[in-house]
């Protein structure tokens, strides 16, 4: 499939071997032209040569006549590339012949899993799991669409230390009884009393402690409650799950009580290659390079001077199943920022242990926080975490609430199916739009907007094209046809078709979907200049159906986008 970037750098590539072998064409999208080759300018430091010498013997040795209507060079050595009309509409015909839009499948798939989500267990999913759970929603997609073979882990912390509070504070207030008909509500409260309580009393806090023992030692009447809370919990996250309509389902929840019987392995492998230290009581390892303020050595703390076992040492459990079991080739974790040291040194000892065969089989995808209209943390009125449920509903009712204003012959059914996918993919699309280390504000006013860089401005976009071909009564042509290129929009908007698969590609190499999501947003403005500019239902029946088939590869494209983001794209709204 024709893509021009990739054409370009392919032709451009050979043409600069001539002058070194394997300099880098730097190829960017330019104002001055389509394109623009910048890799003269480094060449000519390293040569000790003209840039504008090195870039005219590029040019001579570049076979681009079938590509390019211009190629020139300017500047100190920019090389300025335009690519011809009948390479571009050409290029768009197989396009709209390909069900794939031109992105190919990836030439060595990869054994993947991606570790998102992740909620705590007896407490309500909240807004602090948002971006975990859509980032790595929209990363399983884009990478199982490119042929990987993804396995989805829900790596729940439903083990450990919160259990030794609420079992212990549970024994203490006789509740065991009554511990079946706990809702997830009733365990936030509950959760936080026994929190409370963990803070201020260290004779429950040892006794907490102690009950994490017995519950990894497998003691009965600890593990039936334990199972309980579970249990809710677990109903409770599927419930967010189904109504953001991310891939997630109760077959990928992959627990830490999971790598429990694991956990003594991690142990003898470590010990094995003479990796533990003994600090105090516990077992550590201390992997070069990490030391804290003071300069001292960084542990990694493996066991904990109790006999217990902590997270750390679960997590190293997680990378040898995964790439020993499982066979994975790389693995990805959709976690915060704020664990990117952890991660690092658990990655780091994974490598010592032998679990990795190098850095790159790992790969921390961090992302930042969602904040208030008031800059912090996105909070709830009380002041305590925003319920992911209660925000939820919110968008969707205030996306019903906007449809209400228009006119439509739509049922009311049908309306509330649009303001589901316009209230729920109002809110993917803020945060995956927010490029995935930075920050973002929640602003219902801004997320919800039928104009600007926004999830409904994109599904209007959808709808609107589709209406074309309803209202006119007519159908999209046969796939494979030239468009005709005459009026500077038609070939604004196929020269932007032709970027979906590199815009795929860049979702891929940075684990980032805000490059899909700016790609989308480009194409659909760059239609809303086309349409603009050119009627499309017009009296002569080539330029008509050349539109029609420019309007309809739109179409295909936003919505294979927007569903790769895991965004519904609706027909009509």
């Amino acid at each position: 499939m024709p893509d021009a970037s990739r054409v370009l750098l392919e032709r451009l590539q050979v043409a600069f071997d001539t002058v070194r072998p394997g300099a880098d064409p730097v190829l960017r999208v330019s104002d001055r032209a389509d394109f623009q080759a910048n890799g003269a300018l480094p060449l000519a430091k390293e040569l000790g040569r003209p840039p504008r010498e090195i870039a005219d013997q590029v040019v001579a040795a570049a076979d681009l006549g079938d590509v390019c209507a211009e190629v020139e060079v300017s500047g100190p050595g920019f090389v300025n590339l335009t690519l011809s009309e009948a390479f571009i509409a050409e290029a768009v015909a197989a396009l709209s012949a390909d069900p794939r839009l031109g992105v190919p499948v990836a030439s060595s798939p990869e054994r993947l899993v991606i570790d998102y989500s992740a909620p705590n267990v007896a407490k309500e999913m909240h807004v602090g799991h948002l971006r975990s759970t859509l980032i790595g929603d929209a990363l399983a997609r884009v990478l199982g669409f490119l042929g990987h073979e993804v396995r989805r882990e829900n790596h729940i912390g439903d083990w450990g230390t919160p259990f030794g509070m609420l079992i212990e504070h549970l024994l203490d207030v006789g509740g065991a009884e009554d511990a079946e008909s706990f809702s997830v509500r009733d365990l936030n409260e509950f959760y936080a009393t026994a929190r409370r309580q963990f803070d201020s009393d260290p004779t429950f806090a040892d006794r907490s402690r102690r009950r994490v023992v017995q519950l990894q030692g497998g003691d009965e009447e600890t593990l039936n409650l334990w199972r309980i809370f579970v249990a809710e919990s677990l109903r409770h996250a599927q419930e967010v799950y189904d109504m953001l309509g991310v891939l997630l389902t109760p077959d990928d929840v992959v627990g830490e009580s999971f790598y429990n019987p694991l956990l003594p392995q991690v142990v003898s492998d470590l010990e094995e290659k003479g990796l533990l230290v003994e600090d105090d009581g516990a077992l550590c390892v201390f992997p070069a390079g990490f030391e804290n303020r003071k300069g001292e050595p960084l542990p990694l703390i493996v066991r904990k001077s109790d006999g217990g076992y902590g997270y750390p040492a679960t997590d190293l459990a997680a990378v040898r199943d995964r790439t020993v079991r499982l066979g994975a080739t790389r693995l990805v974790y959709v976690v915060g920022a704020e664990q990117t040291l952890h991660l690092q040194l658990v990655f780091a000892v994974a490598l010592l242990a032998g679990y990795l065969v190098d850095e790159a089989s790992a790969v921390h995808a961090g992302f930042g926080l969602v904040l208030g209209t008031d800059g912090k943390k996105l909070a709830s009125r009380s002041g305590g975490s925003e319920r992911l449920v209660d925000l939820l509903a919110e968008g969707v009712e205030r996306a019903a609430a906007a449809l209400k204003e228009r006119e439509s012959a739509l049922s009311s059914d049908r309306q509330a199916e649009i303001a589901h996918a316009l209230g729920i993919g109002a809110i993917k699309y803020a945060d995956l739009s927010t490029e995935r280390m930075r920050d973002y504000v929640f602003d219902w006013d801004r997320m919800l907007a039928t104009e600007g860089n926004t999830g409904p401005y994109l599904q209007y976009a959808h709808a609107r094209i589709r209406s074309i071909f309803r209202r006119g009564g007519v159908e999209a042509p046969a796939p494979g046809t030239p468009p005709l290129l005459t009026e500077p929009q038609e070939r604004a908007l196929a020269l932007q078709l032709l970027g979906f698969a590199a815009a795929v590609e860049a979702t891929v190499e940075t684990l980032g979907p805000s490059k899909l999501c700016t790609y989308l947003f480009d194409l659909a403005t760059t239609f809303t200049g086309f349409y603009e500019a050119c009627r499309v239902l017009v009296d002569d029946e080539a330029r008509r159906a050349s539109r029609l088939g420019l309007c309809d590869v739109t179409a295909r494209t936003l919505e294979l986008g927007l569903s790769l983001l895991g965004i519904e794209a609706p027909e009509q709204m």
